[in-house]
């Protein structure tokens, strides 16, 4: 499966189980670590943990397995690592505050180890 069909099977899976505020970035010319992030948030801890098992259930059913999950236990950001596609699922007031969105859209502008000369 290619990334861009992943991210579409991301988005129907959050959709299905009304997330809010659904982003996809494409940071291809940003990072070697994925092709693309999906930002969304959840109403509550449990709807976060819902959301990504959400995600994590259909994508195993479409034969692309999980690396890996990251804060479940808190529920206010969980992080679902599917290689080619990293699931962030937040509460909106943590979202708001760590604002990925603008952070995985400033470009570099060039060497900053470059000496001015």
């Amino acid at each position: 499966m290619n990334s861009e069909k992943l991210t579409k099977l991301i988005i129907d899976a959050l959709d299905d189980v009304k997330a809010q505020d659904i982003v996809k970035l494409d940071v291809r010319d940003m990072t070697t670590v994925t092709d693309y992030m999906i930002i969304a948030s959840g109403s509550s801890s449990r709807h976060v943990k819902a959301l990504v098992d959400n995600v994590s259930e259909t994508a195993k059913k479409a034969g692309h397995r999980p690396v890996g999950v990251e804060g479940e236990e808190g529920g206010e950001w969980v992080l679902l690592d599917l290689q080619d596609a990293l699931v962030h699922v937040m509460l909106p007031k943590v979202r708001e505050f760590y604002n990925l969105e603008k952070l995985w859209s400033i470009v570099p502008t060039g060497d900053a180890t470059a000496s001015d000369g």
